[in-house]
């Protein structure tokens, strides 16, 4: 059985232990020390599939573990969403042009702990409607962040991110939210990325959680395509998403995904 320290509160959240923040800390650096090195990868005239193919030979050359590869039958070490696939798009023949934009999210387990994290690129320049984007969706992850410390609740998260991307007339998707994960990919709370100031569960010291909010130029809604894993908006308007993994610590919290390189935003700022 695995080992997974810790308690449980009422809402079957798990409270990790301090000793469980080096374990996140080891694994968030590889997940966002591969998406550094993905940089020089994304280039007009390059495949989804040469990115994820990089992706999946740095694992490997690490001695770490995809977590995507096998899940649910998932066979990539990692998700490519480029333009209006608003995530869990597939790497495949799909070549990249002037002006795309894509999320690259990669989640690999490094001795039993799941460091998981994505973030934006451009391939060549974008149209300053996406750089807008782009920019909005970095900002709106930073504030939920900000919201995380104990005490307050995970819907002082949710409101953080909405209040700002609606203030900039874009749209939060509703459809997919971030999620606990530690000694496990997926596990409680569910973490929406709107919502209301002061609901939902309080926040305790040890929580381990993504923040991962997906915006739209458009509107929120999404569709799944028949291949049951991409979602793309329904409006085809352009989608963005940044994502870090955090860890709620006494006085606020820790991000365990930080670009080692400061590389984290296209802009490198």
């Amino acid at each position: 059985m695995e080992d997974i320290r810790g308690r449980l509160t009422k809402d079957g959240i798990r409270i990790y232990e301090d000793a469980d923040f080096a374990g996140m800390r080891e694994a968030g650096r590889i997940a966002a020390e591969i998406l550094d090195m993905a940089i020089d990868y994304v280039k007009v005239g390059v495949s989804t599939a040469t990115i994820d193919d990089f992706i999946r030979e740095e694992i490997v050359r690490r001695g770490v573990t995809s977590a995507t590869i096998g899940y649910k039958g998932y066979q990539h070490a990692s998700c490519i969403s480029v333009n209006h696939v608003v995530c869990h798009g597939i790497p495949g023949a799909k070549i990249l042009a002037d002006g795309d934009i894509l999320n690259i999210d990669v989640t690999v387990i490094v001795d039993g702990w799941f460091g998981d994290t994505s973030r934006m690129y451009v391939a060549g320049n974008a149209p300053r409607k996406a750089e807008r984007l782009i920019e909005v969706t970095h900002e709106a992850l930073m504030r939920g962040i900000a919201a995380v410390k104990p005490g307050n609740t995970f819907g002082d998260i949710g409101f953080a991110i909405q209040s700002y991307v609606e203030a900039n007339r874009m749209s939060v998707v509703r459809d997919f939210c971030g999620h606990g994960l530690g000694r496990v990919f997926h596990a409680p709370p569910n973490v929406l990325h709107y919502g209301r100031a002061n609901a939902r569960e309080v926040l305790e010291e040890g929580m381990f959680f993504t923040i991962e909010p997906m915006v739209n130029l458009g509107r929120p809604e999404t569709k799944v395509l028949a291949d049951d894993w991409t979602a793309v908006t329904r409006d085809k308007s352009l989608s963005a998403q940044f994502e870090h993994s955090v860890g709620v610590t006494a006085t606020g919290c820790e991000i365990f995904t930080l670009s080692p390189a400061g590389k984290f935003h296209p802009t490198y700022g």
